[in-house]
């Protein structure tokens, strides 16, 4: 299907500035064909996004960046972003205590103690030496083609223990998945294993939001319109809020699975659920721990899954002297008085000091991430889709990450490109 109309020098007009527009946006550029980006926020990123309030860089919601990811990488200035990194490991809290889990492979000095620490089998720790050989031996494509399955039944499949899935994966993939029951795909979860041992989960020195910024600032300018939300699409026109109308040679619906189903009200592929997540931040004078490291709740009570110190990877995450405490709770729990039974969990874990920890905010996000089973898993194998002439692309047709949304805006504009051509 050829995307040109009667002007061969329209552009194409794509509907939002998350990571799979700009991806798309990005590499249409690249290959000579213009672009108009609209946006209806006023800032670009889509759920990757950064608040700055009094000298605080807060993220909308816990997130990391795994510098394996590929696709992603080969369109960002890695050592622009200055990405710091977290060790590649766990501190598990249970019984009152937390306990190290590290990945021995790249952190030998730990091997006795994580061998050992009670969190699971000294089984279930040579299980997972092995999961790593069978994951890191697999490629992409054959991660993508494996059978699928809940990550729950693959994990016990695989040999795992209950103790092991319960007290470890449980909350590090909870945190991953936003759900603790691990209904996630098993294909999701080969990628993001394969990822993290590949790599390292990492946050840029100023903010999550520095990644989609540092996306933006390649666009041609002039390219971007922010606050310039869309009521209606066709396959060669888009129609914005105040009237105005907007011809191209084709239309890429870059928004979330949401917004996407409002402007097109006959779209039939079937509607994928949201996961949800609430996020605290706190400021504490000093980090309770220390460390570059992520603090997972393994004691299958309270309230919280997990809590990262965000200075103690990026100390420009907060002002000089300070610590930035970021706290996810899964869902959006509806209790009285959130900050304060979050705040006592807190002095459970890191002892008297953190009952005088500051609460800076609490982000209730309901749509943080799509959902993606087994049953619903995406069955676009090209990474995009088309209805009625516009073109679609983004996480909720790939697969739920960073790294999926900027291969489906990049496999969308191949597609276009060779269209055009």
């Amino acid at each position: 299907m050829s995307i040109t109309n009667e002007t061969s020098e329209a552009p194409v007009l794509i509907v939002g500035a998350g990571m799979a527009g700009l991806s798309c946006a990005l590499h249409l550029e690249a290959a000579g064909i213009p672009v108009r980006v609209f946006e209806a926020s006023d800032g670009v990123g889509g759920r990757v996004r950064t608040d700055y309030v009094d000298g605080y860089q807060l993220d909308r919601g816990f997130q990391v960046y795994l510098d394996a990811y590929p696709e992603t990488g080969k369109l960002l200035d890695l050592k622009a972003l200055d990405l710091r990194g977290f060790e590649p490991g766990a501190l598990v809290y249970r019984e009152g205590q937390l306990h190290r889990l590290m990945d021995v492979f790249r952190c030998p000095s730990y091997a006795f103690s994580s061998l050992f620490a009670p969190v699971g089998t000294l089984f279930d720790k040579l299980r997972v030496g092995v999961l790593r050989f069978k994951i890191l031996g697999s490629s992409l494509q054959a991660i993508a083609g494996r059978e699928d399955m809940s990550t729950e039944v693959y994990l016990k499949r695989f040999g795992f223990s209950d103790e092991i899935i319960d007290r470890f994966f449980r909350s590090f993939y909870g945190g991953i998945f936003l759900e603790r029951a691990l209904h996630t795909s098993s294909r999701m979860f080969e990628f993001t294993f394969k990822m993290f041992t590949l790599g390292r989960a990492t946050v840029p020195a100023q903010g999550m939001g520095a990644i989609p910024k540092q996306l933006a600032s390649k666009l041609t300018q002039g390219t971007l319109k922010l606050e310039s939300p869309v009521r209606e699409v066709r396959s060669h026109s888009v129609t914005l809020s105040d009237g105005s109308e907007h011809k191209g040679r084709a239309v890429v619906l870059a928004t979330d699975a949401n917004t996407l189903e409002q402007l097109l009200l006959n779209w039939k592929l079937p509607k994928r659920a949201w996961r949800s997540v609430t996020n605290l931040y706190f400021s504490a004078d000093s980090s309770p721990i220390k460390e570059a490291i992520i603090c997972l709740n393994g004691s299958n009570a309270g309230s919280i899954n997990n809590v990262c110190v965000l200075t103690d990877a990026a100390p420009e995450y907060a002002p000089k002297g300070k610590a930035l405490l970021s706290v996810s709770l899964l869902g959006m729990p509806e209790m009285e008085k959130l900050v304060e039974t979050v705040q006592k969990e807190l002095v459970d874990w890191f002892g008297a000091e953190a009952a005088g920890w500051q609460h800076l905010r609490t982000d209730r996000i309901p749509h943080a991430l799509p959902e993606q089973l087994p049953q619903n898993a995406p069955t676009h194998v090209d990474g995009y889709a088309q209805h009625n002439g516009v073109w679609i692309c983004g996480d909720h047709v790939t697969s739920a990450s960073i790294e999926g949304a900027v291969t489906s805006g990049k496999q969308l504009a191949e597609a276009l490109i060779s269209a055009d051509g």
